[in-house]
């Protein structure tokens, strides 16, 4: 400080003098002003060097702009650079550079990818340094775009990223979807002599994977493998991860057997990635195998884990099960989140237990828990479900009160209830709410209206919601035109359901087995079955036929009476992969008791028992009523027991004494 005193004082001394100066000493003293942090005397000194004949050079202008920059005064700095280009001079690197990372550290990431395009254009090369840290920037912000174009730039002035920077851009292509720029990128490192790291090669690999591209994700494998990259853990998770969202377990399995066997073990996240894919096919008992499997060998479930397994045995029905994970993980010390409760929600209110998952829903409120939109839309379709409209509503308020919003999905549950028990005035009232909260329906709601009136027939408010869905600019799908093609169907009206089905194709949304399925049941109502059974065989060969499909069939042939060929249809449908239920038994013992001949329908009874398939109330009903009216007691009595053990209510029907029953 004393310094930078005793030099003003000397040029003040040789001012008084008339000693003659030139730029170079009030250089000297700019130089000396900025590395004090003086910069506003520096200006100062600057703007008097006019007033003495002399002109800023590009040592005085430099000087400034680094000055400038050091105290972090980016405006002014760029508008002294400007200055200094149109009085003639040329800025440096060293000028751009410091403008260029300072403005990145600042966060205005945009700002210096402008400037350091400028120095582009003025062709002057920064540094590797200010380069990297500026793309790693950009990639954290999201500018890929401007990324991109940057490192085209580089390549074209035959420069390049280093190893880190070049894995921090293949990382954040993948991350934002865009997987061939990321790969194309790593052919580029590749083409420049640089090696690529595991890190660039996992992200493509994750990427790919859980795009469903696993031919592409295996063949990047095999390509690292190649260039001597050895796989980690998190190499082979992301594959068995890609190859259990595919549902293709196999191969999940035994890219997981691999790893082991090359000595590298599985962590938290291969496991859960498979116990996901094991609950998506719904073999849960594999699934808790595997986490048993899991804790033995001292790898800790984490939260994500826990909600896998209760998710799935929510969706399997057991929901016991699934809230003693709940207790298991909270003594564990992990912590249930929304995405747990919503599981455990929707669960109790699937096993129509609406109620229950009300006051399970209070507890966690008392516990301070703060529910979600999807917690509560899970509440609302099972109050829903059971038709209770006014709990519907105190739920809705509720959410008011704890400022949780009545989204897009519950008006499309609430609305769907309304539908549903014909309230037309409630209807009216919730679209009347979504328009002044300034939502407008989407294809969801559109579609569960359109539903709605073709099932009661009325096709003509059917087809005038489905204009006003076009014009509001909302797409139908293959939902709302098979909405649609049922009521037509169903109404007779085949040939005009054909051509929607065409118009529908038209639009890229292809039919599905429930689209057909309307066309089959419409064959098989006008007893149909030639055309029926050449329409099936269209759908298998399409891979549109299911168990539904093989029910419908097997419906139109017992109302003809043609039981050989519904026999025949329940040995078909196993032969092609699928699995007869209770409607598929039920259809033919009821047309077997009907007929009088009880002992068939007992043994299909009886068959159905061995093949594990668990009877409804129905299948229940047909047969205690075929027993009662000939005369089969015994078998009556042990109907009526065996459903008391699965927990089923007898009621009047299943009461009728045998002699009461007409011959």
């Amino acid at each position: 400080m004393r310094d930078m005193w005793r030099a003003k004082e000397v040029v003040r001394e040789m001012e008084l003098s008339g000693c003659e100066l030139s730029v170079v000493a009030y250089n000297v003293l700019i130089q000396g002003l900025c590395k004090d942090k003086q910069v506003w005397e520096a200006l100062e000194v600057k703007r008097f060097l006019g007033e003495k004949g002399l002109k800023a050079d590009g040592v005085t202008y430099c000087t400034l702009v680094l000055g400038l920059c050091r105290v972090e005064e980016f405006s002014v700095a760029i508008e002294l650079l400007d200055e200094m280009v149109e009085s003639g001079l040329v800025p440096n690197e060293a000028m751009i550079s410091g403008i260029t990372e300072g403005l990145r550290r600042k966060g205005k990431n945009m700002e210096a990818y402008d400037m350091a395009d400028r120095g582009m254009r003025m062709g002057l090369v920064l540094s590797s340094y200010v380069y990297n840290g500026l793309i790693n920037s950009l990639c954290k912000d999201g500018n890929l775009e401007e990324v991109h174009l940057l490192f085209d730039s580089l390549s074209n002035k035959g420069l390049c990223p280093n190893e880190v920077t070049c894995f921090v851009m293949v990382d954040s292509f993948c991350k934002s979807g865009k997987l061939d720029l990321a790969y194309d990128l790593l052919g580029k490192m590749i083409d420049k002599g640089l090696k690529p790291s595991i890190g660039s090669y996992n992200a493509l690999i994750n990427g790919y994977g859980k795009l469903g591209k696993l031919n592409m994700a295996e063949s990047l494998f095999h390509e690292m493998v190649g260039r001597g990259i050895e796989p980690t853990v998190v190499t082979f998770t992301s594959l068995v991860s890609g190859c259990c969202k595919e549902g293709n377990l196999m191969l999940a399995f035994r890219i997981y057997n691999e790893m082991i066997d090359k000595g590298i073990m599985p962590n938290a996240y291969t496991y859960t990635a498979l116990i996901s894919g094991l609950c998506r096919c719904n073999r849960m008992g594999d699934a808790q195998e595997l986490f048993n499997k899991m804790v033995e060998s001292n790898v800790p479930p984490n939260e994500v884990t826990y909600n896998v397994m209760i998710e799935g045995y929510q969706k399997d029905g057991n929901i016991i099960r699934a809230f003693q994970l709940l207790d298991e993980m909270t003594e564990k010390g992990l912590v249930a989140d929304t995405y747990t409760f919503r599981s455990l929600i929707s669960g109790l209110c699937c096993a129509g237990q609406a109620s229950e998952a009300k006051e399970f829903v209070d507890g966690l409120h008392k516990e301070n828990h703060r529910l979600n939109e999807i917690c509560f839309a899970g509440l609302l379709h099972g109050f829903c479900k059971d038709g209770k409209l006014e709990d519907v509503l105190s739920i809705c308020n509720e959410m008011l009160e704890r400022n949780v919003k009545v989204d897009l999905v519950c008006y499309a549950i609430l609305i769907d209830a309304c539908l549903k028990q014909s309230d037309k005035g409630m209807l009216l009232r919730l679209l009347k709410e979504m328009d002044d909260q300034g939502m407008k329906p989407d294809n969801v709601v559109y579609t569960s209206m359109i539903d709605a009136y073709s099932k009661a027939g009325n096709l003509e408010k059917a087809f005038q919601l489905l204009e006003i869905m076009l014009v509001e600019g909302c797409k139908p799908n293959v939902v709302t035109y098979t909405a649609l093609i049922n009521g037509l169907s169903k109404l007779g009206h085949v040939n005009i359901a054909q051509f929607l089905c065409k118009e529908m194709v038209g639009t890229n949304s292809l039919p599905n087995q429930v689209t057909y399925g309307c066309f089959l049941d419409y064959f098989t109502r006008e007893w149909n079955m030639e055309n029926a059974s050449q329409l099936h065989q269209l759908m298998l060969g399409g891979c549109l036929s299911n168990t539904v499909t093989y029910n419908i069939l097997i419906r139109g042939y017992c109302k003809l009476g043609m039981l050989p060929q519904a026999s025949h249809l329940l040995v078909e449908m196993v032969g092609n992969g699928f699995k007869p239920d209770c409607i598929s038994y039920t259809t033919m013992m009821y047309k077997y008791c009907s007929g009088g001949d009880i002992q068939e329908a007992i043994g299909l009874w009886e068959l159905m028992l061995s093949k594990g398939i668990v009877p409804d109330i129905v299948a229940y009903n047909i047969l205690i009523r075929a027993c009662c009216r000939y005369g089969e007691l015994t078998k009556t009595l042990e109907l009526q027991d065996d459903m008391v053990k699965r927990g089923f209510k007898v009621g009047r029907v299943e009461h009728i004494s045998p002699r009461l029953m007409p011959p």
